[in-house]
């Protein structure tokens, strides 16, 4: 009897959760579609604290001192405060070569000359599914001898953009603290995955891919404790269209708003590049859509966030229509009804 009741049970679980695996998605589209409507307000858009992503061929010696003055001249017409300029991978046990960043002092110098008032920070990373390994303590060291070295070239700052560190992970939390104490007040910045959007979206990815698509908004807040920037990488949602997508973009930025102190700078990753790797991806996700997102995101916030802007993935595949939707849905976006 006991044992007929427990499998009955178990049945009305099953069914419970297969109803709701089929109830979800339809409410998570019809929750998208509802937070991208409205009207942003006027003051809800870039206030100069926005970011750029730089390809490694800045450091490398591929781009020249006509190079870095033909980025200044687009560059002085944004709001883009902050470079991070990919200056490496480590390597799988943590080593940072200083051949992986050997133009730096070169293009810093001319950076300095031409953009006086922005930032550069060495974007580094590496794989961390079974490559390196950030629960390894030596790892760690050699990650941060790596940081020291690079602002020891002259950087401003460390970005970080190790992928795909899992929720709750301690390793890197640690790597965070360590990285603290070495910068002093430099910046350290950090790109993130997307905030856990609704309850069981992280586990569901994570059953679909293998690891953590989400980070929860408590191990978010964890990390975003740790820095003075996050940059959530708010593109490959995978959503299929730009009503979705802009949604998705609310729901992040209005996950980290509440979330993030305001004396740390919120980024939301825009999508400068046309290859996701989906058929549908290139049509949903765009600049413009992720810039209406990020201002309804902030008039659903209700006052106006100094420390909150867009940070452009990637200079080497941005196109004239990306800087173009940069600043008209963003820099300065037209008021209502005009």
């Amino acid at each position: 009897m006991i044992t007929r009741t427990r499998a009955r049970r178990g049945l009305r679980l099953l069914v419970a959760v297969a109803a709701l695996l089929l109830v979800l998605p339809g409410v998570v589209a019809a929750t998208l579609t509802i937070q991208f409507t409205g009207t942003a307000a006027p003051w809800a858009k870039s206030t100069g604290h926005d970011a750029l992503w730089l390809g490694h061929m800045w450091v490398d010696g591929r781009k020249d001192a006509a190079d870095v003055k033909a980025l200044a001249v687009r560059l002085r017409k944004t709001g883009i405060k902050d470079l991070y300029v990919h200056s490496g991978p480590f390597d799988l046990d943590g080593t940072l070569p200083p051949d992986k960043y050997a133009g730096a002092a070169a293009f810093l110098k001319e950076v300095r000359a031409q953009l006086p008032d922005v930032r550069v920070s060495a974007w580094l990373g590496q794989k961390v599914d079974g490559r390196l390994s950030l629960g390894d303590a030596a790892a760690r060291q050699r990650v941060l001898d790596g940081a020291r070295a690079v602002m020891a070239v002259g950087y401003d700052g460390v970005h970080y953009n190790f992928e795909p560190v899992g929720d709750g992970d301690a390793g890197f939390l640690d790597l965070l603290d360590r990285t603290r104490q070495l910068l002093g007040k430099a910046p350290l910045s950090v790109s993130t995955p997307q905030i856990e959007p609704f309850p069981l979206t992280r586990p569901a990815a994570r059953l679909a891919i293998g690891h953590d698509k989400y980070w929860s908004p408590d191990y978010f807040k964890e990390v975003a404790s740790r820095t003075d920037q996050v940059a959530i990488m708010t593109y490959d949602s995978y959503y299929p269209s730009a009503l979705l997508y802009g949604g998705h973009v609310v729901r992040q930025g209005t996950l980290a708003l509440d979330l993030v102190p305001d004396d740390r700078t919120v980024l939301i990753g825009a999508p400068a590049y046309h290859d996701h790797g989906v058929v549908w991806g290139d049509v949903a996700e765009s600049v413009a859509t992720a810039a209406q997102g990020a201002r309804l995101a902030l008039t659903s916030h209700g006052t106006r966030r100094e420390l909150f802007g867009l940070a452009l993935y990637v200079d080497f595949a941005a196109t004239a229509e990306d800087w173009k939707e940069y600043d008209e849905s963003w820099l300065n976006p037209e008021p209502p009804g005009h």
